[in-house]
């Protein structure tokens, strides 16, 4: 029967001290995951994974309850509104969430524990209310005789915003409800939403906008710069939750009504009957509510709704159940942020058939060749596909897939487009060829050894490498020249003005002729030039990391400057550890070699790159072209007050909250020095789950060992 596989129907539980340490790092990521999606309408992860995380939690919390952490986020809904530039409003009754279903058997027991909690018999009708759950934001309307007085957001469930004056502008949202019946205060609850035509008009307008305001200006349109909004929900929630009422006027939003807060009276003895009351003061409601006698009932209008969804003109991304009889609602309650007798049943990811009608190889920063699929327009979960990412190599292989192929495309956590399977894999045809050579400069294409990645061996000398490398090269985490977006360096790229990274730094000598191109003016090109020049000093770690060197990534090149401090003798020992020829040569390059692995968190694959970077001369002519033109001041690592600060920490066995790499970035920022081996200077041993060696080293010596909790600790008390 079941349609949709539990994958936690058992759970692989852990240790209790891995329990711990599991359990901190799912509240610190869903805690985020919150916020990003209910304060900042921004999520950063799909609602499958999120929704993954929420249940490993779960299971966590059920098999080792007295680890239950105050910031658990069971016992949270939405966010905290603290920082909202709206009103706070609290809410009478709480705002609650709905615990989730993903397969037709948690149905068949969410229905037997309610049976089991009000000890009914096997014969007694469990009436259960079903309508598809649409992805909105949460809102409560608040009628006083009859009257819209207030309106507010969900936000963590007992305070929200208001977002009256907003909702005014709505036209589903009616000020005065019709009818004789209306009760003295009644608090509606339901979803604004954003129809998918109406979110796509939006995201246009706002692009037309963002290039008429750059026209105005006198400075280049960036499309890349332009922020438009990834989806309805978030559409949806950005336009309700504006300061400025008159911008959410503008904004083409929508509601219906699914149930009730506060009440000086309930209308009815059911929940169908108080929906259908609502429906008649005037309040939209789904028009796919209805009433389900049985389980059976309940799956089949799942799969109704399910079935209709690619139909249907708003997003939707699951079926709400809820036990119709109020007086057993009442006797059913509530468990920490979820009412026992509600469910969000959740849809899996969309799936369509298309052809695959050709495969592209796209060049990347690194000279990473990506094979790309394209596909005939197939419309997935509300969105039509083009394209697709075939990853590498070895996926290609995998799926089998050549041009001309009927696959089976998936949004998967319905964000990604991916192919999860070839329906004419067996059918007679040449395997695709997957090229050896780059497509952009004919260099040899090759993979290293352990790695599946086929990579362009031309580096600076392709062609594609070389946007992508300049483009690297002024993002954020580089040097973060404001005004170079990826258009302007591809531009500038075509008109031959920008051939490496030091060209940037010449372009004050072609402001006439950026002046002469088409949507640039005085104030734009003197604001890019100002930014250039501003980079003058640059930060060594974020030039070298900028440079795109194999293997050097931000964290690798903060190691390398805190011990070198400048460039020049960071490049000296790099070239000599790369010596092949000669005695004394030998002999100084394993020296160099041998010192170059010591530094904590360089390894040979680093040196390695650093090494055959500067036996290019190529890369030397880069290298040198740059540090003409900036002179970045001698390396210093800032450090915060803790008290950690002085002493040598170790990190040991599995990290679940953060990268090794940042780990040892907080040591550094405070004030620590973070080493890879357990010696007598040792301070103290981080051990997570898999510790070993190092753990029994550590306990002969007397070193103080902290697990990652205790770390943490340490790092928020020291801000």
């Amino acid at each position: 029967m079941t349609e949709t596989p539990d994958l936690f129907a058992q759970p692989d539980l852990p240790g209790e001290a891995e329990a711990a340490n599991e359990l901190m790092r799912l509240a610190r990521q869903i805690n985020r995951a919150n916020r990003l999606y209910h304060a900042e309408d921004a999520p950063e992860i799909a609602d499958a994974e999120y929704d993954a995380l929420v249940r490993r939690n779960a299971q966590l919390e059920a098999a080792f309850p007295h680890l239950i952490r105050p910031d658990s986020p069971s016992n949270k809904v939405g966010h905290d509104v603290a920082a909202s530039p709206l009103g706070k409003v609290r809410h009478e009754v709480r705002m609650m969430s709905l615990d989730n279903a993903f397969s037709d058997e948690e149905v068949e027991d969410f229905v037997g524990r309610v049976r089991r909690f009000l000890s009914l018999s096997a014969e007694e009708p469990v009436l259960v209310t079903a309508e598809d759950k649409i992805d909105g934001l949460s809102c409560s309307l608040r009628y006083e005789h009859g009257r819209l007085v207030r309106a507010a957001t969900r936000g963590d469930g007992q305070v929200g915003e208001d977002v009256t004056a907003n909702v005014a502008h709505i036209a589903d949202i009616v000020q005065d409800l019709k009818g004789d019946d209306v009760p003295e205060v009644f608090e509606v609850r339901g979803e604004v939403y954003m129809e998918k035509a109406a979110f796509h008009a939006l995201n246009e307008a706002l692009m037309a906008e963002a290039r008429a305001l750059a026209e105005e200006k006198g400075e280049p349109f960036d499309e890349s710069k332009v922020r438009q909004f990834a989806n309805p929900r978030n559409a949806a929630a950005g336009s309700l939750r504006q300061k400025d009422a008159s911008v959410t006027a503008r904004r083409p939003l929508r509601f219906w009504a699914h149930g009730w807060g506060a009440a000086s009276h309930v209308p009815g003895a059911s929940q169908h009957e108080v929906i259908r009351r609502i429906e008649s003061w005037g309040l939209p409601v789904s028009p796919q509510f209805r009433l389900c006698h049985s389980v059976e009932d309940m799956l089949a209008a799942y799969r109704a709704i399910r079935d209709g969804r690619p139909d249907l003109p708003f997003e939707i991304d699951g079926v709400v159940y809820k036990i119709d009889r109020l007086d057993w609602q009442q006797r059913l309650g509530f468990v920490a942020k979820a009412p026992r007798w509600g469910l969000a049943h959740k849809f899996p990811a969309e799936r369509a058939e298309t052809t695959l009608e050709s495969i592209d190889i796209q060049v990347g920063r690194t000279g990473k060749l990506t094979p790309v699929g394209r596909l005939k327009p197939v419309l997935v979960g509300g969105v039509t596909v083009t394209n697709v990412t075939l990853h590498n190599r070895d996926e290609i292989g995998r799926l089998g897939v050549r041009p001309g192929d009927t696959v089976v495309l998936q949004r998967a956590g319905d964000v990604i487009p991916q192919i999860v399977d070839n329906l004419t894999r067996e059918v007679e045809r040449d395997a695709f060829p997957f090229p050896d050579h780059c497509p952009e400069c004919g260099s040899e294409a090759v993979a290293e050894e352990g790695e599946v990645d086929v990579r362009c061996t031309g580096g600076l000398i392709c062609p594609a490498q070389r946007t992508e490398r300049l483009k690297h090269f002024v993002s954020r985490g580089a040097l973060d020249i404001e005004g170079l977006g990826e258009k302007t360096i591809d531009e500038f790229f075509a008109k031959g003005w920008l051939e490496s990274p030091a060209d940037i730094f010449r372009l004050r000598k072609r402001r006439e002729e950026i002046l002469a191109l088409d949507g640039w003016k005085d104030k734009s090109v003197d604001n890019l030039l100002a930014a250039v020049e501003a980079k003058r000093q640059p930060d060594a770690a974020r030039l070298l990391f900028g440079l795109g060197i194999r293997h050097v990534g931000a964290v690798t090149a903060r190691d390398l400057m805190k011990r070198f401090e400048t460039l020049p003798a960071l490049r000296a020992l790099a070239e000599q550890a790369h010596a092949k020829q000669g005695e004394e040569a030998a002999q100084a390059g394993s020296d160099a070699y041998s010192e170059l692995v010591s530094i904590d968190g360089i390894g040979p694959a680093v040196v390695e790159a650093l090494g055959d970077f500067f036996h290019e001369e190529h890369n030397r002519a880069v290298w040198e072209d740059i540090l003409s033109e900036v002179a970045p001041p001698p390396y210093v690592v800032e450090t915060v007050e803790s008290e950690v600060a002085g002493k040598t920490v170790v990190f040991t066995g599995k990290l679940e909250t953060m990268s090794r790499d940042e780990a040892k970035a907080q040591a550094e920022r405070l004030g620590a020095k973070a080493a890879g081996s357990i010696s007598a200077k040792t301070d103290i041993l981080v051990a997570g789950p898999g510790a070993g060696s190092k753990l029994k080293k550590a306990a002969d010596l007397g070193i103080r060992v902290i697990d990652e909790a205790e770390w943490a600790r340490i790092v928020e008390a020291a801000g």
